[in-house]
């Protein structure tokens, strides 16, 4: 790792004498950003008042104009019409009621069975349901899944692509367990039950008849008269198992709501229609179904503070008559807790161009020190994932400003495409990637207190995310200033998430 630094200096060196003339003027404007600063807006977002900040309720329309407040304070622009709010409505549609009868067993939801389709029955509905086993042709070849309910094993399996290709193959509905023990799948009927309390909240889109449940192995098996073991054997041949009479019906409400990005723009003196985005979420999950509130002061708290503290070192600037050459965005986008659909709704509704847009840093959880790093001597480290996916000049000029200023172990571990974790496709700059814009998401990693009331202001390691921020700034000031953008010179072979 020490090497490819070494290497990324050597091939910045040609730009070496411009960089050391404007060090003091960079480092000036980065020790701008101080644990002070940080720890006083983080306290404030991160705070009982703010409620954990769950899309479209009380904690985050005041997170959000907390923002907005900062960024006016600043005397930066309002780049939506003089507003810095972009704002949008989202749909919350929730299933109150869903019943379910498979033979003579009434099955309970959210404990024997969950509802992931989406359909709306006020009657009841008769069907079928067939034992399909793994979702193969072969297996599909063997069972006629037409107008009936189909059975499927797909332990290992993505839910969403083993229910696509059922339901192409003409099925009513899909009957699917994805995941082996009880136990697994107690805790995620505990998470829906809790979910559908407060809906499923997504853009407005036309509703489609696909009934769609989820049960444990151990259901499964009782209701085919088999145990697990016998479940498993029969997903491969699925032949001589009896269908099952079942009856099903869903009330289905749906309601409407705003939500809103918040962003604040400099422009550029040289090239302002060039535009950096610096971004972070600033939403988070909001109260547990207990009552708790999850505070979400490292998700994404720590990363809103950080583009707050960037956009006042690149105001102060401006003031100090240096604007950036090129124009910088500052975006606090919503929604990213409930499928990134902040950064998605810019990403279809951009208010500059994205073919004008030269990157992305986007910073995702930057105050803690995960499970990797809890007993290592060093802790100076950061994950940076994406660097190279569409661009081998952003990870040399993030290497670079890193060994210049602050010596961090930046660490690429997650920036594989095998990763089983999937962080690439897991925070906002994902939407911009998908644009061909180089992008870049900053991490610290999970920890035990990710997504619960834990997550508070006293476990963040305000000297180690102070440093942590100043590498993005300094990785910033220089994408913002330097003479020619940085290239696109890869082709982005990551999947779909």
């Amino acid at each position: 790792m020490k090497v490819r630094f070494f290497l990324a200096g050597m091939l910045s060196i040609g730009l070496s004498w411009m960089v050391s003339a404007q060090d003091a003027t960079t480092l000036k404007y980065g020790n701008t950003i101080t644990e002070d600063d940080l720890r006083r807006h983080l306290t404030i977002i991160a705070g009982e008042e703010f409620e954990g900040r769950n899309t479209g309720e009380k904690g985050q329309k005041l997170a959000a104009a907390y923002i907005r407040d900062f960024f006016s304070d600043l005397g930066i622009e309002g780049p939506v019409n003089g507003s810095y709010y972009q704002e949008f409505d989202l749909a919350r549609v929730n299933y109150p009621k869903v019943d379910l009868k498979i033979g003579r067993t009434n099955m309970a939801y959210n404990k024997d069975f969950i509802f992931i389709g989406d359909v709306e029955k006020t009657s009841s509905e008769k069907a079928d349901i067939v034992f399909l086993g793994e979702a193969t042709e072969a297996n599909l070849s063997q069972v006629d899944v037409k107008g009936r309910i189909a059975a499927v094993y797909a332990i290992g399996g993505r839910a969403q692509n083993v229910v696509r290709s059922v339901m192409d193959a003409g099925a009513k509905g899909v009957l699917i367990v994805t995941m082996e023990g009880q136990e697994n799948f107690d805790r995620l009927a505990s998470r829906y039950a809790s979910m559908s309390q407060r809906g499923r909240m997504g853009f407005e889109k036309k509703g489609v008849n696909e009934p769609i449940f989820l049960t444990s192995t151990g259901q499964m098996a009782s209701l085919f008269g088999l145990d697990e073991a016998g479940l498993k054997a029969a997903a491969t041949n699925p032949a001589g198992i009896k269908p099952l009479k079942a009856s099903f019906k869903v009330t289905k409400n749906v309601e409407y709501f705003p939500t809103e990005n918040v962003l604040g723009f400099i422009e550029g003196a040289e090239k302002p229609e060039e535009v950096l985005i610096i971004s972070a979420h600033y939403d988070h999950t909001g109260f547990n179904a207990d009552g708790s509130i999850n505070y979400g002061a490292d998700d994404n708290g720590s990363g809103t503070v950080a583009v707050m503290e960037m956009a006042e070192a690149f105001a102060l600037a401006a003031k100090d008559g240096i604007k950036p050459r090129r124009s910088v965005l500052f975006a606090l986008w919503t929604a990213e807790e409930i499928g990134l659909l902040g950064s998605q709704y810019y990403a279809e509704n951009p208010i500059f161009p994205l073919e004008n847009t030269v990157n992305n840093l986007n910073i995702d959880m930057i105050g803690r020190i995960d499970t990797n790093y809890e007993k290592e001597e060093d802790q100076n480290y950061l994950y940076v994932i994406g660097s190279e996916v569409l661009s081998t000049h952003l990870k040399m000029i993030i290497d670079y400003n890193n060994i210049t200023y602050t010596g961090l172990n930046l660490d690429y571990r997650y920036d594989a495409p095998d990763d089983p974790n999937r962080f690439y496709f897991r925070s906002d700059h994902y939407n911009l990637a998908k644009y061909n814009i180089p992008s870049v998401f900053f991490f610290n990693g999970v920890h035990p207190d990710y997504h619960t009331p834990a997550d508070t202001v006293d476990k963040i390691e305000f000297p180690l995310m102070t440093t942590r921020a100043q590498m993005i700034f300094y990785t910033a000031w220089d994408l913002a200033n330097r003479a020619e953008r940085n290239p696109v010179n890869r082709v982005n072979t990551r999947g779909e998430r």
